[in-house]
């Protein structure tokens, strides 16, 4: 998430309350996730086996929860809870906005684009030409749709993503301040739900279709022509590259990268990443020649046992 211009260091440092060590006017662009984070960006981290990985990261600015040995061309925020202050900046920067209407005054909806009714868009939606929205759809602020899309009924772009953080008082929500993209030629299903990113965007490549009932988490990227079919769980931060085909009631583990012309067969659960052009089966999933082998192998145990006691 970019912020509308450039902060400087003691700005960011006065909104959370917090220390920092660096040059009070060092240059704040954005803040983002460590798996999007660019020059410029806040990460936070708060625990001790991740501090390497965001000090060395591509962001410029680090809210930690120690104060460290700040690396060269850095700066550091220093906070009791870096996981609250993260919070505090996204309400600052990208703050829930009610509505009181059907479709957004700040919506844009393109030519030959059909609403059907009982829908909701949000704030700063964007919908491209020659869609079709069915009834009951719910477009939640900042949604890009592209052009030829058409999304059925009941589907909800751009819920907050599935993040919290246990506390002994109760599960604390990361707030989501990102968006879900949606490409051209896309086409969705009945009752889907696609969350938007924590600070990126959740994006549908070109082409893509998605049948009735799929799940897709935060800051996932699905690639071009995939295909999806129903009751399929994405988790977030998934990478599924271009042209993978996942059958019904696939379920995917967050942070694995789906190579491209992956197929996944029906009711697998995938656990890992995957290698080009291969097929997968099972829960925990194998590649799926190897594991129709070994299912033939445990079908033949009665016949072995049975000769064995023959003996």
């Amino acid at each position: 998430m970019k912020f509308p211009h450039q902060y400087r260091l003691k700005e960011i440092a006065a909104l959370i309350d917090c220390e920092f060590i660096g040059n009070e006017d060092f240059p704040i662009l954005g803040m983002n996730e460590i798996h999007v984070v660019e020059f410029g960006d806040i990460v936070f981290v708060d625990h001790p086996k991740y501090y390497d990985k965001a000090l060395n990261s591509a962001a410029t600015i680090v809210l930690i929860n120690k104060e460290v040995v700040c690396p060269e061309g850095k700066a550091l925020l220093i906070s009791d809870d870096p996981f609250r202050d993260f919070n505090i900046l996204t309400s600052h920067f990208k703050p829930f906005q009610s509505s009181n209407v059907a479709i957004s005054t700040s919506a844009k909806i393109g030519l030959n684009t059909i609403i059907q009714p009982n829908c909701f868009i949000g704030n700063n939606v964007v919908i491209g030409n020659n869609c079709i929205i069915h009834s009951n759809v719910s477009i939640y602020d900042d949604t890009i749709i592209g052009n030829n899309v058409t999304i059925h009924a009941g589907t909800i772009l751009g819920a907050s993503a599935f993040y919290y953080k246990n506390r002994p008082e109760g599960f604390d929500q990361l707030k989501s301040g990102g968006r879900v993209v949606i490409k051209d030629h896309v086409d969705i299903g009945a009752l889907c739900t696609i969350d938007r990113g924590v600070t990126g965007d959740t994006t549908i490549g070109e082409g893509s279709k998605l049948d009735n009932q799929i799940q897709i988490g935060h800051d996932t990227l699905i690639g071009k022509k995939c295909l999806i079919a129903s009751q399929t769980g994405i988790a977030g931060c998934v990478v599924v590259e271009d042209e993978v085909t996942l059958w019904g009631q696939v379920g995917v583990k967050s942070g694995i990268t789906i190579a491209k012309g992956t197929e996944i067969f029906a009711q697998s659960g995938l656990g890992h990443s995957t290698e080009e052009n291969k097929s997968y089966f099972g829960s925990p999933a194998f590649e799926a020649r190897e594991k129709f082998k070994e299912m033939a192998y445990i079908r033949k145990i009665p016949e072995i046992l049975k000769k064995l006691k023959n003996k």
